[in-house]
């Protein structure tokens, strides 16, 4: 049985909602935050502090100096340094709770590697910015049965709601297909702090409530918010929907995809190569970019500024490539400076 430092504790343990029984629990989780950005870095805080006793975060991107308005857990020095946002989280959150496990995985989720990365998970938060990511966690987890809670957020409007597999209607029940045309983003219409920070720290609490006391804690309702209104709404989630291809007929197609093609990143000038993984030598790299531009570079990724583009390389082969949203031209700038 986990033992529970009294003091750490003491005012959560107090709230009659978790007590000690609900913080062994708790400490006795193990719990993926998929997404360190504006919702993932607060759910991150917020679930190293309460304790929960073994943290997967997940990541692909490396944080910049327009996410420190946001994404709480960084700083000018991670910025400077492009250090990835993984990394840097761990760094940080092992500062506020050096007694919880802490597994930074500086790697995009894809169906390859899914089942790997988030195994022996009991509960799954929502930080993405894309749908391709989220019906992917969305098939895992009708899979696996495990709970997640998705969450999303721009301008000042945002939304949570619980997945609970066998319980509730899932992801693709709701959304049969992505949203389609022109949609907005962070970088076209901007985001306000205090809205990440009520949507994580809604979607926080629901996770809080079925890690300590079960998924019969938590009511099947999608909640609203908008900031700036000052309006909060929720309504009951639909039944699960008997032909839904993921929770009805178990086809798990997005399991199934496969390798997928480099992908414009939601509301960034920017192109993510993520099918030519093979390990590299980033010092070894950056000595070679260096006669051609500017690099920095640390441990975790090598950035070379080629004007007017810039490419960040991680050290698994996948590299994120600023000043395009064109995927050819991308994969061009890549093979020119990396390789096929």
């Amino acid at each position: 049985m986990a033992v529970i430092p009294h003091e750490r504790y003491s005012r959560q343990v107090r709230f009659a909602g978790i007590g000690e029984e609900g913080q062994r629990r708790l400490s006795a989780a193990t719990v993926a935050v998929v997404g360190c950005g504006a919702l993932g870095s607060f759910q991150a805080a917020a679930m190293a502090r309460a304790g929960v006793g073994r943290l997967k975060l997940i990541d692909r991107d490396f944080v910049e100096l327009s996410n420190l308005q946001r994404q709480w857990l960084y700083t000018e020095a991670d910025a400077a340094a492009a250090m990835p946002k993984a990394a840097a989280a761990s760094i940080h959150l092992k500062e506020a709770n050096s007694e919880i496990v802490l597994e930074p995985h500086i790697t995009d989720l894809t169906p390859a590697n899914i089942e790997e990365v988030l195994e022996g998970c009991d509960l799954i938060l929502d930080g993405t910015d894309n749908f391709d990511t989220r019906y992917l966690m969305n098939d895992y987890a009708v899979q696996f049965s495990v709970p997640w809670i998705y969450g999303g957020a721009v301008g000042s409007y945002g939304l949570a709601m619980p997945v609970i597999p066998g319980r509730t209607a899932c992801f693709e029940c709701i959304y049969p297909e992505p949203p389609t045309g022109a949609q907005p983003t962070c970088e076209t219409s901007g985001v306000v702090n205090t809205l990440t920070a009520s949507v994580a720290a809604w979607q926080t609490s629901l996770a809080l409530k079925i890690l300590a006391g079960g998924t019969g804690n938590v009511a099947p309702r999608i909640t609203t918010i908008d900031v700036w209104d000052g309006t909060i709404r929720q309504i009951d989630m639909p039944d699960p929907d008997p032909k839904c291809p993921a929770c009805a007929l178990h086809t798990c197609r997005h399991l199934q995809g496969g390798g997928r093609p480099p992908i414009s990143l939601c509301g960034r000038n920017a192109v993510q190569i993520h099918d030519r993984r093979r390990p590299l030598d980033l010092a070894a790299l950056a000595a070679r970019l260096a006669p051609l531009g500017e690099v920095r570079s640390n441990e975790f990724a090598v950035r070379f500024a080629c004007p007017p583009h810039e490419m960040t390389v991680f050290a698994d082969g996948r590299a994120i490539i600023k000043g395009t949203t064109d995927p050819g031209l991308a994969r061009s700038l890549y093979s020119r400076y990396i390789g096929n």
